[in-house]
């Protein structure tokens, strides 16, 4: 057959999408007067803003008479889920490497799927064209990475090719550049199996990507296992964890991959990726299959969550002023149906009704879906990160992360301090680069939260930290959280310069003058550890009595602005993140002082 299917698997940041975006423009997928943005495939609002890759998206190429059919995959690790499940689609992968950088977690991770699922692996050493660059030595590490992964003989005997996807070249041979893809091109075809389908088989097809259109509604993406399907065809929708949701339904719309396009199609054969619309409540991991052998396929075993999150409806006095979807039916809602498009988010009742309990598999992964409800109109307010704990054999097991870290030398013995407060161990650490030096710390997801700010700071914005999953150890013991405390208003009302003026004596301010403020809202931090409680609308008496200072011009420092990520990193057990489409509050969940010394007295008696 005259296909390809192949998915791009790299740690973040290593060139995936830009490589992609050079195999369309070589194909000759857009006109050569054709105006055409950076990485085309992260159409996602939140992807262009952030320069990640979200969401795992298809498209077509065709080359020499061969459709490739491609797949962009995520490559931070808390979108691993993405990958994981679009890899039952292919027949094999390019491991995308840094030629800098080299092999990182996530590229282990995603290293490790492919193999287990005995995907033929194109190794692509790409950015070499960057300064620094170390072709061979990134080869070497990828082959010791493959033999510590107990790659068989057959994987181990992977072929390569050099690339810069920024400037479109690629070769089989570091020290000469093509200025085309050709050879990623001809390697692709050449060790690629195409499909290993049978057309004669009955029609199995699995359901690996839910996509959603607002004039048509669901749309069910995935291969052709066996068999053919037509626009027309009567079949049957199997559940193999739920066989008591299998159903009867007629194809109404086939959809072909070409470019950034989805072309209708009368028919197509085992071996194609296609989409199918029209079916009401198909969901990831359903196998469309023939009424005559409703048989279902299995499915890739997703990693557990390791995160949890309470999202709550929005109580505060400003409620409902910026968000018109405000109600906890409205809330479920939309949880629940985040659930049929992300496999590694898991959603769950609480025992109060106004409140939703999260899991997910890192602090971005949770932000994320925070944040695109935000942009939907949606206003509630959110707790602390938990991590989740495991018994094993009776002891409590917790979730870790490896982190590697790249700074430069002068910042390793505030990194190592820093992480070793966490429960962070040093595992390894060499030199990388000129003047930097790459650790490698085995640390507790939850000496994690809070941190990545601190990183930021403490090596003055050069650090680079990534993390991964690393399994489940024994409870490593107690972790400070946060040794700064909080400035707490006391009044409802509009903050103004001279009750600013004051406060900021005491530390750090979130805000300026003419913002609305309630009692229990967080308008500061304290560096001693203290809260204390501010009055931000206090204005300046006036009177007829003149003093040398009264004309004195009040300057205020400028206000601390959270991100999402910050806000929720920063908050303690006490404490909730208000979210709005326009604001992002810091809130003590009792909002009134003589409450929260009552609930505080009930503790400590306790």
């Amino acid at each position: 057959m005259n296909i390809r299917n192949i998915a791009i698997i790299a740690h973040v940041d290593h060139g995936k999408t830009t490589l992609v975006d050079e195999l369309l423009k070589q194909s000759g997928t857009f006109r050569q007067n054709q105006e055409v943005a950076e990485r085309v495939m992260d159409s996602n609002a939140l992807e262009r803003e952030r320069g990640i890759t979200i969401l795992s998206k298809n498209t077509a190429v065709t080359y020499n008479d061969t459709k490739i059919n491609i797949i962009d995959t995520p490559g931070h690790a808390d979108f691993g889920g993405e990958v994981e499940r679009v890899l039952k689609m292919v027949d094999g992968v390019v491991l995308i490497v840094d030629a800098f950088e080299g092999a990182m977690p996530q590229t282990r991770f995603v290293l490790k799927n492919a193999l287990n699922l005995n995907l033929p692996v194109i190794l692509c050493v790409n950015k070499i064209d960057r300064p620094g660059a170390r072709p061979e030595e990134v080869v070497d590490e990828v082959l010791d990475l493959f033999i510590s992964l107990e790659a068989n003989d057959d994987q181990i005997e992977f072929p390569v090719v050099y690339t810069s996807a920024k400037n479109g070249t690629s070769s089989l041979d570091p020290s000469i550049q093509n200025d085309n893809m050709k050879d990623l091109f001809d390697t692709i075809i050449e060790h690629i199996p195409a499909p290993t389908s049978n057309i004669e088989e009955p029609l199995q097809m699995l359901i690996s990507t839910i996509d959603y259109n607002s004039y048509v509604g669901r749309i069910g993406i995935g291969k052709i296992s066996n068999g053919t399907i037509s626009k027309g065809d009567e079949v049957i929708i199997v559940n193999k964890s739920n066989a008591e949701m299998s159903k009867k339904v007629r194809i109404t719309k086939l959809m072909s991959f070409e470019g950034l396009s989805r072309v209708e199609v009368d028919t197509a054969k085992a071996g194609e990726i296609i989409a199918l619309s029209g079916i009401e409540n198909i969901t990831i991991g359903d196998t469309i299959c023939d009424p005559t052998k409703p048989e279902a396929l299995d499915f890739v075993e997703i990693s557990e969550p390791t995160l949890s999150i309470v999202m709550s409806v929005n109580n505060s006095p400003l409620a409902g002023r910026e968000g018109d979807l405000v109600t906890s039916r409205q809330i479920r809602e939309r949880l629940f149906r985040q659930l049929q498009t992300d496999v590694s988010l898991r959603v769950e009742d609480t025992d109060a009704t106004d409140a939703f309990k999260i899991f997910g598999r890192g602090e971005l992964h949770l932000s994320i879906l925070i944040e695109t409800m935000r942009r939907e109109g949606f206003e509630f307010m959110v707790a602390r990160p938990e991590v989740l704990f495991k018994q094993v054999d009776g002891k409590t097991h917790e979730p870790m992360e490896i982190v590697t870290v790249d700074v430069p030398d002068e910042y390793t013995g505030s990194v190592i301090e820093k992480l070793g407060i966490r429960k962070g161990e040093l595992i390894n650490m060499q030199p990388y680069g000129i003047g930097h030096t790459r650790m490698e710390f085995s640390i507790p997801t939850r000496g994690l939260i809070g941190y990545r700010s601190k990183f930021l700071t403490d090596t003055k914005g050069t650090g680079i930290m990534n993390s991964i999953f690393d399994g489940y150890a024994p409870f490593k013991g107690e972790i400070p959280h946060r040794s700064n405390g909080s400035l707490i208003a006391t009044e409802s009302g509009v903050s103004v310069t001279y009750g600013l003026y004051n406060a900021q004596d005491r530390g750090l301010l979130f805000i300026g003058p003419g913002v609305d403020v309630y009692e229990g809202m967080i308008i500061g931090m304290n560096p001693k550890g203290l809260d204390i409680d501010i009055n931000a609308c206090k204005r300046k008496q006036a009177t007829n009595v003149r003093s040398t200072s009264a004309d004195e011009k009040l300057i205020l420092t400028p206000p601390i602005i959270f991100s999402l990520e910050e806000a929720i990193e920063f908050i303690d057990d006490d404490e909730l993140v208000e979210i709005t489409p326009k604001s992002i509050r810091i809130r003590k969940k009792i909002l009134s002082k003589t409450m929260r010394v009552k609930d505080f007295n009930k503790k400590k008696r306790k």
